[in-house]
């Protein structure tokens, strides 16, 4: 849905509560003429495949959920707050006091990197989603990034045997991004206990809720073993509430307090955290985003081997796309409308593009080939 000021005031019903509070006075008399283009979302007529989103969340359930907690914006969320963190905790059969719930998996993934980084070093992959790592090194954090394998996966025996007592943390994103590649749970759960007592090893499962098999793709279970792990979720994918900014970590007691008091924000957004209580176990609509994003995926592999491409084995949302140039790929699409991602440093030959909306995706299927052969000819 694309909406202005205007329209979403409306449709809010701007007219009860407070604002039938004001009613009569200058101030609601005077309407506010709404920009030309959308605040939020792509431009009109962008086909938006750049950022990983679900474009067909909130769910109907969260949307509600928004609407009724809107009046309610002028408390601190810290009671609904407690109630997200039981109800995630029931669900992963773990203590309350072990989930931290953040602005976004980021804000948490970046508490995470300041507080180990202060401890020692972070060993990571040379090709993931590091913005929060990135963050880390900003503030005198040191990483160690280890090469990819040969087919693009993370490398966790040559990860294992770049691990030393300088290495407080180890991260790592399952399945991975750009790569869209799953490490399988058997291969990651042993690197596990190979590493026990060496270092924290921190999953960020950001799109777990779509891969295959996402209960035995998780490593919660090693929380619940004992073991020194944290594992990073989000409601911005599968969940389709990138912009109402709710993620949440599961670890242990110790760790949950040590990634507490790092974290910037306080007490939570009220309306994010009613939309991720009242969507959390909407089954309907996580099955249906599901669909989406395998209908999507199997729309850009098709358009792939039209073009006489290649891409890497995707579990997620997005997938990644051998292709000459990635950011000549990424020009000659943004000049049909399409955005779509270009190269990730020294990958020059990888362009990411995600699954969006049904209708751009096909935009970019239908691009694809032709943009590919001019590059040939």
């Amino acid at each position: 849905m694309q909406t202005n000021r205007r329209t979403f005031l409306a449709g809010a019903g701007i007219g009860t509560g407070i604002g039938a509070g004001l009613a009569g006075s200058a101030a609601s008399a005077t309407i506010i003429p709404g920009p030309v283009a959308p605040d939020f979302g792509p431009m009109p007529g962008q086909a938006l495949l750049s950022r990983n989103e679900n474009p067909y969340g909130p769910a109907p359930s969260a949307i509600r959920a928004i609407r009724r907690s809107a009046s309610f914006g002028c408390y601190y969320a810290d009671r609904g707050l407690r109630h997200l963190q039981d109800m995630i905790a029931a669900r992963h059969n773990v203590r309350s006091e072990q989930v931290v719930v953040g602005s976004g998996s980021t804000e948490i993934l970046c508490a995470i990197a300041l507080a180990w980084g202060r401890e020692g070093a972070i060993l990571c992959p040379d090709l993931f989603w590091d913005t929060t790592v990135v963050y880390g090194e900003r503030q005198g954090v040191k990483s160690i990034r280890v090469p990819l394998a040969a087919d693009m996966n993370v490398d966790l025996a040559a990860m294992q045997a770049a691990l030393t007592d300088e290495v407080s943390l180890i991260q790592i994103c399952n399945p991975n991004n750009p790569t869209g590649v799953l490490i399988p749970a058997a291969d990651l759960r042993a690197f596990s206990k190979a590493i026990k007592n060496t270092a924290t090893l921190l999953v960020d499962e950001a799109y777990n809720e779509l891969t295959d098999n996402p209960a035995d793709n998780t490593m919660i279970n090693l929380v619940r073993e004992g073991a020194d792990v944290i594992v990073c979720r989000t409601f911005s994918k599968i969940y389709g509430m990138a912009g109402m900014r709710v993620g949440y970590a599961i670890t242990s007691e110790e760790n949950a307090d040590r990634i507490r008091g790092y974290l910037m924000s306080f007490g939570g957004n009220v309306s994010g955290v009613a939309a991720a209580m009242a969507s959390y176990d909407d089954t309907e609509f996580l099955d249906r985003s599901r669909a989406m994003v395998i209908e999507g995926r199997e729309m850009i592999m098709a358009a792939v081997k039209e073009a006489g491409l290649t891409a890497l084995p995707s579990q997620t949302n997005f997938v990644y796309v051998e292709v000459p140039d990635a950011d000549a790929v990424q020009t000659a699409m943004r000049e049909r409308g399409i955005l779509i991602r270009g190269a990730y440093g020294p990958w020059t030959r990888y362009s990411r593009v995600s699954t969006g909306k049904l209708e751009d995706v096909a935009r970019y299927a239908e691009a694809l080939p032709q943009v590919i052969e001019s590059m040939r000819t």
